[in-house]
């Protein structure tokens, strides 16, 4: 195990962005994690665990102790009665992980292609898009429990997956480190192609299947296509992807909340965009309400701005620090809050602030 001292972090994220960890480790293996844990609590540092580093805002401080960049490969599967288990290390690229299940004709989340990162990040936030989400497909998970040092099996039902949630960035944040994650698939499943984006894409070109249909490997193609044209794809030289993707989380409000916010709109000839989600809530869009409360596509304030494609990605237009984001990030939280009367939650994990 290779210890660094006072490594740059922004390197290892997708907005470009954060100081130096005192101490770093990128472990291949569990036994470099159990290393490098050791390392952690004999000299009681605070340890961050580092996937692919999206959805992430780091300090411009840094991190005071050790950050554990997550390594490990792997990926294995075996077939069960008209379903496929797929055993896929933590340090996994997601986008290369779905890539490898579309090719063996596996369906359940091929909406999810594009979506930057690693396979450990995907149960903490159930990352979803697109009509999807990994809570839909998780069988089961190991993680390490870092007050014990001994493994732990979660079955898909102990995880308590919600909208953007689950018990490992709630109830047990910060106490749990996913390794491996077990994927159940539909083998020659049908692709889903729920979401009004993909319909729109397909009704205007038809699939290649004898029935007019597109197969998963189409499906995944799409998606990219659509992301890449949100910069919600990370493409080398594109300023608008140096990005950590969708800052602000879709607002859940109860019926009386929606009702106060229709009538608001309402008062200025607007008609707010939502859909029944989680039960007796509604599910509205977070970039309506930052684009209606001023921050259009393409604004920018000094060194960080919103994608000039994407309302919801905040970027970083070059040489931007921390403190730049979360002053734009504070300043959009305030007027939405003001003309909308609703706050909304960040969904990056902010660390070393």
């Amino acid at each position: 195990m290779e210890i660094r001292e006072n490594l740059p972090l922004a390197p290892f994220t997708t907005l470009d962005v954060g100081g130096p960890a005192r101490f770093f480790v990128e472990a291949v293996n569990t036994a470099e994690v159990r290393e490098a844990l050791d390392f952690a609590r004999s000299r009681d540092l605070p340890l961050f665990v580092l996937g692919g580093g999206s959805n992430l805002l780091i300090s411009d401080a840094g991190w005071p102790g050790l950050v554990l960049k997550m390594a490990i490969s792997g990926i294995n599967h075996r077939h069960g009665r008209g379903t496929a288990y797929f055993d896929v290390a933590a340090g996994e690229v997601w986008d290369d992980f779905v890539a490898i299940s579309v090719q063996h004709n596996c369906s359940g989340i091929e909406c999810l292609s594009g979506i930057p990162g690693s396979v450990g990040g995907t149960p903490v936030q159930n990352v979803g898009a697109y009509g999807q989400e990994v809570a839909e497909t998780i069988f089961a998970l190991v993680a390490i429990d870092l007050e014990t040092g001994k493994d732990e099996e979660f079955e898909k039902g102990d995880c308590r997956f919600a909208y953007r949630s689950s018990i490992f960035n709630t109830t047990y944040k910060g106490r749990y480190l996913i390794t491996n994650v077990t994927y159940a698939l539909v083998h020659d499943g049908e692709p889903q192609i729920r979401y009004a984006d993909l319909q729109k894409y397909f009704a205007a070109s038809t699939g290649s299947r004898k029935d007019g249909t597109p197969t998963l490997a189409e499906v995944r193609a799409a998606v990219r296509k659509i992301r890449a044209s949100k910069a919600m794809l990370i493409t080398p030289g594109d300023e608008d992807s140096r990005s950590a993707g969708s800052f602000f989380k879709n607002p859940m409000l109860s019926t009386a909340e929606f009702d106060a916010l229709k009538e608001r709109a309402a008062g200025r000839g607007l008609k707010i965009p939502s859909y029944p989600a989680l039960e007796a809530l509604r599910k509205i869009s977070a970039a309506w309400l930052v684009e209606h409360s001023g921050f259009l596509k393409g604004y920018t304030k000094g060194r960080v701005g919103i994608s000039s494609k994407h309302a919801l990605a905040i970027v970083n237009r070059g040489g931007a620090s921390a403190a730049e984001v979360v002053a734009l990030t504070d300043e959009i939280q305030r007027r939405v809050e003001g003309e909308w009367g609703v706050r909304l939650e960040i969904e990056p994990v902010m660390v070393g602030f």
